[in-house]
């Protein structure tokens, strides 16, 4: 059964007490669960913020980046074993909130650029290091879903392509893939061509608009996707990502100058589209 999620990256990249009359608010709206970034090392933080979700229903996903001293596909094994250090201490940090699934663009490092075309060899170490950590994953009941983003944040997979060879590569059954809308609409040639191709293998959708506003405001197809996520059988989350100021440091670490749409607008017409879309494709 899909459950529907909000990532609260549009208030903060941050989690405190601060942002639980918001958790307490999509619960309100009819969210499953919240989606939250690794934005801070507070170990304790996370464990109070999992308290919380749990004491009223919600359940948790988390989104993870590595930076360029943590690149799985980096020529240095120290740097590799960073990136997978990071990944299990997620995996820790997920264990300690009681969620099971932790996604984003975490087979390499976020907007790190080599000049010239992935290849075989560093698509070989980014395999190697997942499989590593989708052990450590196992050992936790947590999921891993790397994310392909577009070629303006993304060097090694941008397409659902790319990102289910990887996947398949790998071979775990903790490792699956992560669809985006907003990353398909500018990458992929065809939508539904692209989730059929990941189908096999994927664990995790974001819902997006193509302005990172509010879903179903923009040009995203959606009713192709919801059409075709019904197609290939999918049942998992259905989460929505949208971006805006709220968070400037955030904000500026990703390119968001300007504002698209005010976060409840986004949460509460964002679920009616998702909602409406789950009962007409029977989702």
């Amino acid at each position: 059964m899909t459950k529907i999620g909000f990532n609260v990256l549009a208030w903060t990249a941050s989690i405190s007490k601060d942002l639980y009359p918001t958790v307490q608010r999509l619960k309100d709206i009819g969210y499953d669960g919240v989606e939250i970034f690794y934005g801070n090392d507070d170990v304790e933080e996370y464990q109070r913020f999992g308290e919380f979700c749990d004491s009223i229903g919600m359940e948790i996903t988390c989104v993870l980046g590595l930076g360029p001293d943590q690149n799985l596909i980096d020529p240095s094994a120290d740097v590799r074993e960073a990136g997978v250090n990071r990944i299990k201490w997620a995996i820790d940090r997920a264990r300690d909130m009681n969620s099971t699934l932790i996604c984003g663009p975490f087979h390499s490092a976020f907007a790190t650029f080599y000049n010239k075309p992935p290849d075989a060899e560093e698509y070989a170490r980014s395999a190697a290091g997942l499989k590593l950590a989708g052990d450590y994953a196992a050992e936790h009941n947590v999921l891993l879903t790397p994310e392909a983003i577009n070629r303006f944040e993304c060097y090694l997979c941008n397409t659902m392509e790319q990102l289910s060879s990887l996947v398949e590569a790998v071979n775990h059954p903790n490792v699956k893939a992560h669809y985006d809308t907003h990353h398909a609409n500018i990458e992929e040639k065809s939508i539904p061509d692209a989730l059929r191709r990941v189908a096999p293998v994927l664990g995790h959708v974001h819902i997006s608009e193509n302005d990172r506003g509010t879903p179903g405001e923009g040009h995203i197809p959606f009713g192709e996707t919801f059409e075709t996520l019904s197609e290939i059988g999918y049942s998992g989350w259905l989460t929505i990502e949208a971006f805006t100021r709220n968070d400037p440091g955030f904000a500026n670490s990703i390119n968001v100058w300007r504002e698209y749409s005010a976060p409840w607008d986004v949460a509460e017409k964002g679920f009616e589209l998702i909602q409406s879309n789950i009962e007409k494709y029977n989702l």
